[in-house]
């Protein structure tokens, strides 16, 4: 797997970042007149805990990280003048003109539990989306099983990478152990802040899951958004394909209405059915 550090050319690492996520800013010498540290069009990127390249170090490199630091995470572009003469502290003596190219990062975090077969044909699906993959196994042989941006973090208790994860992230359930389904399953309930929790499997075991979390004290209500078994109906089949394909069917349909639901959430009902607007009962009902 290709591994980010410093020595990462920049054009690598914002096609990494890109891949994964994660928000991140280009910085690019515009223009320069006189004794510059680096020529027009050098770049280096910035992300939240690493930097790749460098316009040339020194105050100038310095002022454009701290600048970088406060955009990431936004979808902005600005470009500024440094004179790098004293006020800087170089000696160099010309001027640089700098671009910084901020790129906001996925706000969709979904986590995979498993790299079985399914988990492998569904991964590469849900990278294609605007999204940030979280792919977790509990088996260290399967820690290669990834493909050049998408690590798999093996861990003996993935209960606890369901702690650390961000508010809002999406579920995906489907290790090869029942146990842990459930023991992953129960510790994203007990978050309250699952964005989407969806689970493979049969309703038989989605019933003794059930008579599981009740007899815990888990009322109906918390884990009714439950999907289980996960993936569309209209979608059958049993091969890794076809599953993979009815769960990324499920987790895009599900992205679009809670996009949409986002865009029209305060809008007066009546003013949409004046327009011609026709949405989904369940899509607007979420906000009832």
């Amino acid at each position: 797997m290709t591994r980010l550090n410093t020595h990462t050319h920049w054009a690598d690492a914002a096609q990494a970042l890109q891949a994964r996520g994660d928000a991140y800013v280009i910085v690019t010498v515009l223009g320069t007149k006189g004794s510059t540290p680096r020529a027009t069009t050098t770049k280096m990127v910035i992300s939240k805990d690493d930097r790749f390249g460098t316009i040339g170090g020194g105050h100038l490199e310095h002022r454009a990280s701290h600048i970088a630091a406060e955009m990431i995470g936004s979808d902005d572009q600005r470009i500024e003048y440094f004179p790098l003469g004293p006020s800087l502290g170089q000696c160099c003596g010309g001027s640089a003109s700098l671009l910084f190219e901020s790129f906001a990062g996925a706000k969709l975090n979904i986590a995979l539990f498993g790299a079985g077969h399914v988990g492998r044909t569904l991964a590469p699906l849900l990278k294609q989306m605007p999204c940030r993959l979280h792919w977790f196994d509990s088996r260290e042989d399967f820690e290669d099983a990834h493909d050049e941006y998408t690590p798999i973090h093996c861990s003996e208790d993935p209960t606890d990478a369901v702690k650390a994860l961000p508010a809002g992230t999406w579920f995906i359930i489907m290790t090869h152990n029942h146990q842990q389904d459930y023991a992953i399953l129960r510790a994203a309930l007990q978050r309250g802040d699952a964005g989407y929790i969806g689970m493979i499997g049969s309703t038989t075991k989605w019933r003794r899951f059930c008579m599981r979390l009740e007899h815990e004290d888990i009322t109906a209500d918390a884990y009714a958004g439950v999907h289980c078994p996960i993936g569309l109906q209209q979608v059958p089949g049993k091969e890794p394909v076809e599953v993979a394909v009815s769960v990324a069917a499920q987790i895009i349909q599900r992205y679009h209405q809670h996009n949409l639901h986002s865009q029209v959430k305060g809008v007066d009902r009546r003013s949409l059915k004046a327009l011609g607007v026709t949405l989904q009962h369940n899509v607007l009902a979420q906000d009832d």
